[in-house]
């Protein structure tokens, strides 16, 4: 028994450092989303299966974390002025998937909508193509390469063009797309206009790059709005500067923007699995003895 067992003991071992190896490559991502707003927002998220189920209440200050798996790809944005009863039946100003808290499809414009899709690099952007209502930044952590921010810090709402503006109580809530107020073919970049090469920025989306270079302001906007970034996890942050610290709690430490903590777990996992195998060695050379 002691041979048969000294010969499957290391192989096992050399199994399990390769895929532990892999799954840290391919390890899911961390988001943590942020609510530095003076007002309650309720963040959405398709398809939500790991996010909250797909909708759920932030109060000012206060911050979620949730972990999506590689080949995760959704959208992320949040609602204002909503009213929802004990049982999540409500409606929204802005944002609204329908009538509950938790969504299951798309939400209404105008929306700012932050957009991911994980593998190998990930992908990720900030939207103002349908429209804006909170101002919100993407900030890759944990990073490997050179990981840009994205988003949109200005608040649209205060210099909205009036032909756009959505207003509750004569005050400006939302910011809606030329698109979605004259749908003509040249602003929803469809027909003739369906392409790159005849799709240009219009007035209005020159207006929404101005205030967010680093947000999509129309369709065809690819060249300075899509990131991409490899093995990071993500703090996503409503009413928040983009160059404002921004921190979140996970793997038992702190790690703020521009930290490299995730070198530092990296490094921890290879130190324990090192030590287990000199163990599990220790072990084996004692059965056989």
């Amino acid at each position: 028994m002691a041979p048969h067992l000294s010969v499957l003991l290391p192989s096992l071992l050399v199994i399990i450092l390769i895929t532990s190896g892999s799954k840290l490559s391919e390890s899911a991502r961390i988001f943590t989303i942020i609510n530095d707003c003076k007002e309650t927002i309720w963040p959405a998220i398709i398809p939500g299966e790991n996010f909250g189920a797909g909708g759920f209440l932030l109060k000012p200050s206060q911050s979620v974390v949730f972990t999506a798996p590689v080949g995760w790809s959704g959208r992320i944005w949040g609602r204002t002025g909503c009213n929802f009863d004990k049982n999540g039946n409500g409606t929204c100003q802005t944002g609204s998937c329908g009538s509950s808290l938790k969504c299951t499809g798309s939400g209404s414009t105008p929306e700012t909508i932050a957009e991911f899709t994980l593998a190998s690099p990930d992908f990720y952007d900030v939207s103002l193509v349908d429209g804006f209502n909170l101002p919100m930044v993407v900030t890759p952590i944990n990073s490997k390469g050179n990981c840009s921010v994205a988003g949109c810090d200005s608040d649209l709402r205060p210099t909205c063009p009036d032909e756009l503006a959505v207003k509750s109580n004569g005050k400006v809530i939302g910011c809606r797309s030329a698109c979605d107020v004259f749908n003509t073919d040249e602003y929803c970049c469809r027909g003739l206009f369906g392409n790159s090469a005849l799709c240009k920025p219009t007035y209005y989306s020159k207006k929404f790059k101005e205030a967010c270079p680093t947000a999509y302001s129309y369709a065809y906007d690819d060249p300075t709005s899509v990131f991409t970034c490899n093995g990071t996890d993500y703090i996503l942050t409503f009413c928040s500067s983009r160059q404002q610290p921004v921190c979140t709690y996970h793997n038992n430490k702190l790690v703020c923007s521009g930290s490299s903590g995730s070198e530092g777990l990296k490094s921890f996992v290879g130190n324990w699995w090192a030590m287990m195998l000199a163990f599990l060695l220790m072990v084996n050379i004692g059965i056989m003895g």
